[in-house]
């Protein structure tokens, strides 16, 4: 029984840590959405993001989706911007380039879902996830 117990506790550490969501930083970017890297002129609605060279992973990113966490303020003009749930789901649906100021450039609809548009920048746990 001990034994049926630890390899229990064993199976759901590889779980949590296969789970674990990685940390950046998250801006946003204003309409219009399209056309976009990913699908031309194909209208994704407004849940939707631009991946940075961290993760964009040669187009390979488009189409992904992503859970993204505010953890909270990379600055100190807006000291706690984090609002509603602090998640948002998202797809990536377009390409932030050489220069983007953070993992993630969210649609202005997603940012305002999470945190506060006038922090412009907060950190974030992100997480890929199949939809």
């Amino acid at each position: 029984m001990a034994k049926m117990h630890h390899l229990l506790f064993l199976s759901l550490s590889l779980f949590f840590m296969a789970t674990s969501a990685d940390e950046g930083t998250a801006t946003f970017y204003t309409p219009p959405y399209v056309p976009s890297s990913c699908n031309g002129f194909e209208d994704d609605g407004v849940m939707i993001a631009a991946a940075s060279d961290a993760i964009w992973d040669d187009r390979a990113a488009c189409g992904r989706n992503y859970k993204v966490q505010c953890l909270g303020a990379t600055n100190a003009g807006v000291p706690h911007p984090c609002r509603g749930s602090g998640e948002v789901e998202v797809k990536i649906v377009d390409y932030c380039p050489a220069g983007c100021q953070g993992t993630i450039d969210l649609s202005q609809e997603a940012f305002a879902s999470i945190a506060d548009p006038d922090a412009g920048k907060i950190k974030i746990a992100y997480q890929r996830y199949v939809a």
